[in-house]
């Protein structure tokens, strides 16, 4: 139960911190910015691509898409192999605010975990927590279902 607990905790305690700090700095949340870095990293990924990537449903992430493209940092077009689906890509300003947002995450990710872990257990951490997400995703544990 200490492990869940943990783990739990550090991850909202990272998340709505470094998320605070985007808004303040960037006008977006920690959701915001990794659905821009996922966008960047696999242009024109498919709204379903995204939620399986994310572990959340694709109703969510169809939202999401909608809230990033009215502010004009995603567009959606059509997908040319299925047309019941559309793909997303970064805009000009998405890849601008993801390059400025970038230096900011990174530098406040640093801030909250040095202090408490050397650079040699941040990676030993980092490699525990790779291994568990790989053998969770492996067996298609914890995805939403519909």
């Amino acid at each position: 139960m200490k492990l869940f607990d943990d783990l739990v905790r550090c991850e909202t305690r990272l998340y709505n911190a470094i998320g605070d700090t985007l808004r303040e700095e960037h006008g977006i949340v920690t959701t915001q910015y990794e659905f821009l870095r996922y966008l960047r990293d696999h242009p024109g990924s498919r709204v379903a691509e995204v939620a399986t990537n994310f572990a959340a449903g694709v109703g969510a992430i169809s939202k999401g898409t909608d809230r990033l493209e009215a502010r004009g940092w995603v567009k959606r077009r059509p997908n040319p192999t299925d047309g019941r689906s559309s793909l997303v890509t970064l805009t000009a300003a998405g890849e601008a605010l993801l390059k400025a947002a970038e230096d900011t995450f990174r530098r406040r990710l640093a801030e909250l975990v040095s202090p408490s872990l050397a650079s040699d257990r941040v990676k030993e951490v980092g490699e525990a927590l790779q291994a568990l997400r790989v053998s969770l995703e492996e067996n298609r544990l914890g995805v939403p279902v519909g």
